[in-house]
């Protein structure tokens, strides 16, 4: 199957948190980073995710915010350093690729955004994506 879908970085499932409706599930990318997904329990049950499963984390670059430095004090779970490759700007949008440890990441933000944090090739930048936008299938 072909998505739409930008973002989709490999890893395996290290814990499920279920709740009455929703889980949490904690993923260890194959790069070493951690990265939290919100999913309903219904979709643990079903993708069958338990420890030690294989899976895609998948998210929307709509949903990746930059940061050009780590950020304390925010409810983000999901905080990847990376580098600026790319910056494509339009009339409002822009597109920002980042290179990060294990694949590539793409953000669609503001091209005021863009300006106003001086993004470039070679920018450091932190990817900020809320666990609530993070969807995972299996491998």
């Amino acid at each position: 199957m072909s998505l739409s879908i930008r973002n989709q970085l490999p890893g395996t499932v290290t814990s499920v948190t279920p709740g009455e409706v929703m889980a949490t599930v904690k993923v260890r990318l194959d790069a070493g980073q951690e990265i939290t997904a919100a999913v309903t329990v219904e979709a643990v049950q079903e993708l069958g995710l338990t420890s030690g499963s294989a899976v895609r984390t998948l998210f929307k670059s709509t949903e990746v915010s930059l940061a050009t430095g780590p950020v304390n004090g925010l409810s983000i779970r999901n905080q990847l350093p990376g580098t600026v490759t790319d910056v494509v700007s339009g009339g409002a949008m822009a597109r920002v690729k980042v290179q990060v440890a294990g694949g590539e990441l793409t953000s669609a933000i503001t091209k005021d955004a863009v300006s106003e944090l001086g993004l470039s090739p070679g920018s450091e930048v932190v990817a900020l994506i809320k666990s609530t936008e993070v969807s995972l299938s299996n491998a």
